[in-house]
């Protein structure tokens, strides 16, 4: 992965507090004593990195004896928690680790709004260290739900939402918080924060769902032409004539002239017979 430890570094939102605190049953004050207590207000440096806080006692039991004797050795790791100060910046010690063993230096820092531990990556809803520090890298909101899915996955949420503190910061931070009065500080920012409105959740407004955009004709595209109709013939087709009657009746004229003529002979041949007697 890039040791360089720079995403998008995306702040938090107004509703990412509520919206995620929704999610176990707090309302936004908790979430904000939560943060108040665990970071410093924000989950990135000023370079753009997530805020982390390597811890050489968890390097050290996460090493095999080989890379431990090295580690030891070049004062990264130590056996118990408290035996040096912590310096200011904890990334040039991280990645000098992870020269050594990177799987086992990632797990052995804390990080982001949260400081989930990278021991804990499985709880926090990763399936590998370097997923969730890739994680870690892109926003608050994604620190902030690795802690509560950290929170939900060891039951301290019903602690939170019943403001046991003490119980609240020794599942968190263990023996420790007595120390630091984790839990002082717990109930002194809740009591601060609940005399502050609260961010309403869920919204009292949804956005309106996007609607697809009609679909427009590309300008180049063809368009098909009308069809045209077949034209009509130029003049109205004509009947067909009746059939001819010319040849019967040229027929009967003939016949009646022959009638007549033989008429006639057969008249004045019987005028001439008569005249002999």
């Amino acid at each position: 992965m890039d040791l360089n430890f720079r995403g998008a570094a995306k702040r938090l939102d107004d509703l990412d507090l509520p919206k995620l605190g929704a999610t176990i049953g707090v309302g936004e004050d908790e979430i904000h004593a939560f943060l108040d207590v665990e970071t410093r207000g924000h989950g990135f440096d000023s370079q753009g990195r997530p805020i982390i806080l390597f811890e050489p006692h968890v390097f050290y039991r996460n090493l095999a004896p080989a890379a431990r004797f090295l580690a030891v050795k070049q004062g990264l790791a130590y056996p118990k928690w408290g035996e040096r100060p912590y310096p200011a910046d904890s990334y040039p010690r991280l990645i000098a680790a992870c020269d050594i063993d990177q799987t086992a230096a990632l797990k052995s820092a804390s990080y982001g709004l949260g400081q989930v531990l990278g021991e804990n990556f499985e709880a926090a809803g990763f399936l590998t260290v370097q997923a969730m520090v890739e994680a870690m890298t892109e926003s608050e909101e994604l620190q902030l739900a690795a802690a509560i899915n950290f929170i939900q996955h060891d039951n301290l949420d019903g602690h939170l939402r019943r403001h046991e503190w003490a119980a609240f910061a020794l599942g968190y931070n263990g023996e420790g918080y007595k120390k630091n009065q984790y839990d002082i500080k717990l109930a002194e920012a809740y009591r601060k924060w609940s005399r502050i409105a609260d961010t309403p959740w869920p919204p009292a407004t949804q956005p309106a769902p996007v609607q697809p955009a009609p679909v427009q004709p590309k300008p180049d595209a063809p368009v098909a032409a009308p069809v045209a109709p077949v034209p009509a013939p130029d003049r109205e087709p004509q009947p067909l004539p009746p059939p001819s009657s010319t040849k019967p009746a040229a027929a009967a004229g003939i016949f009646a002239i022959a009638s007549i003529a033989i008429m006639t002979w057969w008249h004045e041949i019987t005028n001439w017979v008569s005249s002999f007697f």
